[in-house]
């Protein structure tokens, strides 16, 4: 799977590691659940996979479970990554995008407040989690082809060759996917400007939970750095 970022995103996460997904506290209306729902039929059914089942209902407010993200590539890449599933390829819809691998869920939501966007997720929460994480059976497991660092002729993610293939597959894509598309593309939108849109937390250590909250103690350390600073500074001509 393949999971939307975007540039201030991409600076409160390392390209690999645990992420954790938390519902958002709004309810998502009818409309924008359908139109969620269809379009993942839609690129599974690209990929010959019909038989899906979603949630009788989507919770709120509630951490779900976890990924884990071995890279994160722009778009274009995704969209022309030919070795890649179609339906991968086809949640290439924002700037970026974080390759996830191992889904795991929560045998039990936890309830909890979320903020938005990327931030820490609690030491307290992480170690009361983790142990309440089970393996998804995904019904299209995905296994990213990543290049290999130490071969020079290891081809990155949508590769000029890939491209050409794959700007030829994206004229073949049918009426019901093009209208799934922007089904979804539509209510996700609209859903993110909201201040309680889904947000991603990331594991470690016990830090401040909310970006503003990071930046507060990011100034607070500065200033503290400055005035241990000055006062080594100080101390140093005194002795002199």
């Amino acid at each position: 799977m393949a999971l939307s970022a975007s540039k201030d995103d991409l600076g409160l996460l390392l390209s690999e590691g645990r992420l954790w997904i938390h519902a958002a506290s709004k309810i998502p209306d009818p409309e924008m659940i359908k139109a969620m729902e269809n379009f993942y039929r839609e690129i599974y059914a690209a990929n010959g996979i019909t038989d899906l089942k979603f949630p009788e209902h989507y919770p709120v407010s509630r951490l779900l479970g976890c990924v884990e993200v071995v890279g994160c590539v722009k778009c274009e890449e995704l969209a022309c990554w030919m070795e890649v599933p179609e339906g991968v390829r086809l949640e290439a819809h924002t700037e970026f995008c974080w390759l996830c691998e191992q889904p795991q869920k929560l045998i039990v939501p936890f309830e909890m407040r979320g903020y938005q966007r990327v931030y820490n997720l609690e030491r307290k929460i992480y170690e009361a989690a983790v142990r309440g994480l089970r393996p998804v059976q995904a019904p299209l497991p995905v296994k990213f082809p990543l290049p290999e660092p130490q071969d020079p002729f290891s081809l990155k993610p949508g590769s000029l060759g890939s491209c050409i293939d794959g700007s030829i597959a994206a004229e073949d894509k049918t009426p019901g996917l093009l209208a799934a598309i922007a089904g979804a593309q539509a209510p996700t939108a609209q859903f993110s400007k909201d201040d309680s849109s889904e947000s991603i937390t990331m594991q470690g250590r016990d830090a401040d939970v909310s970006p503003r909250k990071r930046r507060k103690s990011e100034e607070f350390q500065k200033l503290d750095n400055e005035l241990t600073r000055r006062a080594d500074a100080k101390n140093q001509l005194n002795v002199g």
